[in-house]
This record gives C-alpha cells, sequence and structure tokens, in this order.
C-alpha cells in the first residue's frame, strides 16, 4: 500500500486524479491499494488505512480537491493550478471551487466548498496571466478532452464557443453549501 508521499507523488506525477471514481482519470484509491478494486473501497478490509492517506492529503497545500471532471471528487496538483486560471472560462464555477471536509464535533464529515477565484493565491494568478492559452490546454489535455493521461492527443481541443449536444452537457456541479456525509454511500 502507498504511503502519503508516495501517493502525493502519485498525484503529481498523473496531475488530476479522481479520489475514488472510475473513468477517464487514473483512480488514486486503486493507486493507493496498488490494485482495482470492486464496488466501494469503503467496503475493503484496508479502507480505514485508505482513509488515513486520503485524509492526510486532504490537509496538503499542494493539492486542489474540486469536482473538476464529470462531477466526481476530483484532487489537481498545485503544479497545474495556473493553466486551470488560465482556462477558467471552459469551467463552471462549481467545477473550479474547493471542497475539503471538516469533522463536526458530533463526528460527521462536513464538505465546504470555497468558491473560485477566492482560493487561488496571487502567485498562482500571476503565474496564470504569463501562461500561454496553449501551453495551458496541453497542461489539462486529459481534462479537457477525456483522454487518460497516457494516451492524451496532442490534437486540437474543444473550441469554448461550440457548442455540445445534449448528451454531452454537464452535470449540475457540487452545491455550494455545506452537505454532511456519512462514511458509507
Amino acid at each position: 500500500m502507498m504511503s502519503v508521499a508516495d501517493a502525493l507523488a502519485f498525484v503529481d506525477e498523473q496531475g488530476v486524479v479522481f479520489v475514488a471514481a472510475k473513468g477517464r482519470l487514473p483512480c488514486l484509491v486503486e493507486a493507493i491499494l496498488g490494485e482495482p478494486i470492486s464496488g466501494s473501497w469503503w467496503a475493503h478490509p484496508h479502507s480505514h488505512a485508505i482513509f488515513a492517506v486520503l485524509q492526510q492529503l486532504g490537509e496538503s497545500a499542494d493539492l486542489l480537491a474540486c469536482r473538476l471532471v464529470d462531477g466526481k471528487v476530483t484532487l489537481v496538483h498545485r503544479r497545474l493550478w495556473a493553466a486551470l486560471v488560465r482556462l477558467e472560462r471552459r469551467f463552471t464555477r462549481q467545477q473550479l471551487a474547493q471542497i475539503h471536509q471538516e469533522h463536526t464535533p458530533s463526528g460527521k464529515h462536513v464538505n465546504r466548498t470555497v468558491a473560485f477565484p477566492a482560493w487561488v493565491p496571487e502567485r498562482v494568478r500571476t503565474a496564470a496571466r504569463t501562461l500561454t492559452k496553449e501551453k495551458a490546454e496541453r497542461s489539462l489535455t486529459p481534462v479537457l478532452t477525456g483522454a487518460r493521461p497516457a494516451a492524451a492527443p496532442k490534437a486540437a481541443l474543444r473550441r469554448p464557443t461550440e457548442r455540445r449536444r445534449p448528451a454531452e452537457r454537464r452535470r449540475p456541479a457540487a452545491r455550494a453549501t455545506p452537505t454532511a456525509r456519512h462514511g458509507k454511500r
């Protein structure tokens, strides 16, 4: 099983990962375990260890937790934050909102959000202004095209003005108000 340092290095290498979802991005929980998971990771025998790694990662200043891709909890490494800010018009404010969990005295986990761009450090804003659109697009190819990082094409990306067919429309993003989460779904 991966350590916290190894998990952080995995996110750094990948750039953008799903925390637990399966799909077009790598799944951090599966990387932590080193094997695919069928069903919920909460039911896995190592669920407490997985939770401990995820909690420690949640405290990292190098990671942004948001619902950037497909409405799923996504981690974005700091090295890509300037690209996100540079291409902000390609995303909704809900996709770019920072989410984090707080533990209440009653033991519940409550998701809190910080609106975009309130969470963006000034250094990242400055870097975004100097970043070319093309370089930002290359950095975020897996997010913009839906391709997994290893297979990310260098072809042209969707233009922001291009209309989507109804089946391609984004799912509603996370609520901007706190919501309670209870360990299992």
